[in-house]
């Protein structure tokens, strides 16, 4: 559900014709062959395959069309390939649905940022000194509320990766009843630590405000109109993924694991979403295209401070901005959730990459050579 695992496992448009990218043919209008990608991609998934990871797939997305590259295998007893089109689940990209969905309503009138939580979800955000009167929208969506987070509480059950929650079915509201059994972690607006918690009460919000479950939402206002086919959000007692995809594993005290299929309740509006990644990198292009959102909701979101997670990058509402070392800013998110991570942003001459790997980081060391690697194929498409 982090952004990017915790670095340690303690519990991750430009011009017109960069909007070709929802269609992949070329501008002209003709399909056009995508160029390969230069070979620094597949030795970056080379490396991480070597470095431990069972799998890793890149899929490239240009106004030239698209290009999946793979390494390693999706499935360690059989030797499978990483599958094309591979379903895996995003993580924390879901909170950039989440998000355009709150600047949508706020767009619309219906929510504003900068008013309390209370206002929309009254009762919710209190106890142990949490106040949802002090509390913002926007805090919640930049991690500024100061609000604990349910996932490193002492509840094990709560532990994203643990046996007791695999397959334990968890509401919103058990969620944020972990997190408001412990104190704040500071003042709201005292600085941004990424915290889970936020994203869950924005999912509430919006059942709230619109009368659908956030799921419905996202759907009626982003997957259908851009027609992300193979994006969605997991059905209530959905514990597997549509095919083709891969295995997801999980390093548990040195011992690997299947942990393909669970309960992705524990994740929820933080998350718990599906897809495939050229899917990934068709939202992202669209959003960043101002196709889902007024110019002025989106430079909100796109307005970027530090977060304790990245402090060579900016998040803003729901969006996180890092420039690699060729000098491409990127932006766009990325998901950790037991079984895959993902790296996911958009370039500003509209090349949009995904990065996945099938099983997450378990050192510093494996953390920097996913983020290493998902910045030199940016660099290198």
């Amino acid at each position: 559900m982090t952004i990017f695992r915790s670095r340690s496992r303690r519990i991750v448009a430009a011009g017109a014709c960069a909007v070709a990218l929802l269609a992949v043919p070329a501008c002209g209008g003709e399909t056009a062959t995508p160029p390969q990608p230069g070979p620094e991609v597949q030795q970056a998934l080379d490396a991480l395959v070597r470095a431990g990871f069972p799998g890793a797939q890149a899929v490239i997305t240009t106004p030239a069309g698209e290009r999946t590259v793979t390494a390693g295998v999706g499935d360690i007893a059989s030797g499978a390939p990483f599958p094309d089109g591979a379903f895996v689940r995003i993580g924390s990209n879901t909170k950039s649905f989440v998000a355009t969905v709150i600047l949508q309503l706020v767009a619309e009138g219906k929510v504003e940022l900068d008013a309390p939580v209370e206002r929309y979800l009254p009762g919710v955000v209190h106890g142990n000194g949490n106040d949802g009167n002090r509390v913002t929208v926007r805090q919640l969506l930049q991690h500024t509320s100061g609000l604990p987070d349910y996932l490193p509480s002492g509840d094990p059950s709560a532990k994203e990766d643990s046996e007791a929650a695999r397959w334990q079915r968890y509401t919103p509201e058990d969620l944020v009843a972990i997190a408001m059994a412990m104190p704040p972690l500071y003042e709201p607006g005292a600085k941004a630590v990424y915290t889970n918690t936020n994203y869950i009460l924005l999912g509430m919000l919006i059942e709230r405000v619109t009368g659908q479950s956030a799921a419905a939402a996202i759907n009626a206002r982003i997957i259908e109109p851009l027609g992300l086919r193979d994006t969605y959000f997991p059905a209530p007692g959905d514990t597997g993924l549509r095919s083709p995809h891969p295995r997801g594993y999980e390093k548990t005290d040195g011992t690997r694991i299947d942990f393909t299929y669970f309960d992705p309740s524990m994740a929820d509006t933080a998350g718990a979403m599906i897809a495939t990644g050229a899917d990934l990198n068709r939202f992202f292009t669209a959003l960043l295209a101002g196709k889902l959102l007024p110019a002025a909701q989106l430079d909100e979101m796109r307005r970027t401070i530090s977060i304790d997670r990245m402090p060579s990058a900016g998040y803003g509402l729901g969006l996180v901005q890092h420039t690699a070392p060729c000098g491409e800013l990127i932006t766009g998110h990325g998901g950790s959730i037991p079984g895959f991570g993902t790296h996911t942003g958009v370039t500003a001459d509209g090349v949009a990459v995904t990065l996945t790997v099938n099983e997450l980081p378990d050192s510093e060391e494996q953390s920097q050579l996913v983020d290493q690697a998902y910045d030199t194929i940016v660099c290198a498409s």
